[in-house]
């Protein structure tokens, strides 16, 4: 029995399913969107909201110049043999198309970071000056109404653009009163304006969200996907899809049994939330689709944080974006071993963490350790604690680094050894042993009142010291069901599985495992949203 009927069902209420809907209303498609969270937005929801976007009219317009090609031979330079070149072009090709229909609609609003370089500055058609990587402008959530509180949020509220602080290039400094007037209208950056501005076109465009839609299993008849049964409020409803179903749910990264299964390696400390669990993954392997690029994530090094949990009881990590790269720090494995440059782009840096010994059958680089000495203490803040701040307890101290190194289980010596080879070199401003800062990203989140290398380089020579584990974690998956160019889920011979469509962390990545720039994952979500939007609607009009 069907309980409802529409043209388009998007399942997954993030940036890309958000995207897909607006794509397929403007399409001529009635739509639907469903959430199996009380609140929208996800992933993207608490991220910086950067998008990364090639050849859009920001970058012309400040003489910045760029290219579909430029951008398909900066991925191409990277590829590993993930990568479907048909699907890359789409991306590439599309993303101008999809940022002008998005603010056309007044449901996004991005400006360019200028000096925000893409992460791998010496590939060919990379952009090492920047501009790729965009920014949001602050988002009104008075303007949502009732629905200002069903973004979901955890922790401070952004009362900042992106652009205002350290991760984007900037001090940090935004008047007091500035902030408490964006706070009293209720003025949000980041993630939160990506979804708010999404979420205010979706509802004037008559698409509500269904909220609290789980448990959801695909309706397939003669092999198409005609709609989903989901579960609300206790009871089973069967949505019909006339044209298509868009999947959007997000990645797998907190499903357990799905990490051991297809992951190349340990991914401890997930920084999205807790919610990714692989619901759209296993929806489209039930309807037998083709995975691609399934051993690999969105990888970030990550702090866990014990006092902070998810309102399920998660322990939340943070990213480690910037305290790795200061000077008078350093990264070590559990035998006091410099391993990796600190500085280097946070995902490619999961190489290094997964490194294998076969002869120990373990990963020598996992756990990790950030040193760093009372220089960075006093200058510098890790995570939420500021210089001068009380350090939490599961931050190590010690007056010298042989006591901090028992205090850790390191071998004192060979943490002795490590830093002072990496001293020695600080002390020369020449990294003659991993390259940290030689690269313009090594710098980006350095310290910019240092020039050159120097902006990260330091040695640590003044206690006492201090030590913090980092484990591997990720901003999401970024394998799953493989598409073709128009977003159409494929099966296991490469065919199309008529009526269903995908976009976000839940396929396939388009870029592969490569995270272009800032704003790498969002860029190709709402790419591939705006596409599988569309695709699913064109039947409407058939």
């Amino acid at each position: 029995m069907v309980d409802s009927e529409t043209d388009v069902l998007v399942i997954g209420g993030g940036a890309a399913g958000l995207t897909a809907a607006l794509a397929a209303r403007q399409s001529g498609a009635s739509v639907r969107l469903i959430e199996k969270q009380d609140r929208l937005g996800g992933t993207a929801a608490i991220s910086g909201g950067v998008v990364w976007l090639p050849d859009h009219d920001q970058m012309a317009a400040q003489g910045k110049d760029d290219s579909p090609a430029d951008a398909l031979a900066y991925f191409q330079s990277l590829d590993h043999g993930e990568m479907d070149t048909a699907v890359l072009t789409a991306f590439v090709t599309e993303a101008k198309q999809m940022l002008s229909f998005l603010t056309d609609l007044d449901a996004i609003k991005l400006t360019m970071m200028p000096d925000y370089p893409d992460y791998y500055e010496d590939r060919p058609g990379a952009k090492a000056e920047g501009g790729r990587s965009l920014d949001n402008e602050l988002f009104n959530f008075t303007s949502l109404g009732d629905w200002k509180d069903r973004v979901f949020q955890h922790g401070p509220l952004p009362r900042m653009m992106l652009r205002e602080t350290p991760l984007g290039g900037s001090n940090g400094m935004v008047e007091p009163a500035t902030l408490e007037q964006r706070a009293t209208q209720d003025l949000r950056g980041w993630g939160q304006a990506l979804i708010g501005r999404l979420l205010k076109a979706c509802l004037d465009r008559g698409i509500e969200p269904a909220l609290g839609c789980g448990g959801y299993r695909l309706s397939v008849e003669n092999g198409r996907v005609t709609g989903a049964i989901v579960e609300r409020d206790g009871e089973q409803e069967t949505i019909l899809a006339r044209q298509g179903v868009v999947l959007a749910t997000g990645g797998f990264e907190w499903n357990e049994d799905l990490k051991s299964a297809f992951l190349r390696g340990p991914l401890e400390s997930p920084a999205s939330p807790p919610t990714n669990r692989g619901d759209g993954l296993k929806m489209a392997m039930a309807a037998g689709a083709s995975l691609g690029n399934m051993t690999s994530a969105w990888w970030v090094p990550t702090l866990a944080i014990p006092e902070a949990q998810w309102e399920s009881g998660e322990t939340r990590s943070m990213p480690v974006l910037i305290e790795r790269t200061l000077p008078h720090s350093i990264l070590v494995n559990g035998q006091g071993q410099r391993f990796c440059n600190e500085a280097a782009n946070y995902s490619a840096l999961a190489g290094a963490f997964h490194s294998f010994d076969p002869a120990t059958y373990d990963y020598p680089n996992l756990p990790a350790y950030l040193i760093f000495d009372s220089q960075y203490r006093e200058r510098y803040p890790l995570a939420s604690f500021m210089p001068g701040d009380p350090l939490p307890s599961w931050v190590a101290e010690a007056d010298s680094l042989e006591s901090l190194a028992e205090k850790i289980g390191l071998d004192t010596n060979s943490l002795a050894i490590s830093i002072a080879r990496f001293n020695g070199l600080a002390e020369k401003l020449d990294d003659s042993d991993f390259g940290r800062g030689k690269a313009n990203y090594d710098h980006f989140y350095g310290d910019r009142s240092r020039n050159g290398a120097a902006a990260t380089l330091g040695a640590l020579t003044k206690g006492p010291f201090y030590a913090v584990e980092i484990k591997m974690g990720a901003l999401g998956t970024n394998g799953g069901p493989k598409t073709n160019a128009s977003a159409q889920i494929l099966d296991v011979d490469g065919e199309p599985i008529a009526g269903l469509f995908g976009a976000g962390n839940v396929i396939s990545a388009p870029t592969g495992s490569v995270y272009a720039g800032a704003g790498g994952t969002l860029g190709p979500a709402l790419t591939f949203g705006y596409i599988a939007g569309r695709a699913a609607a064109k039947r409407t009009n058939q």
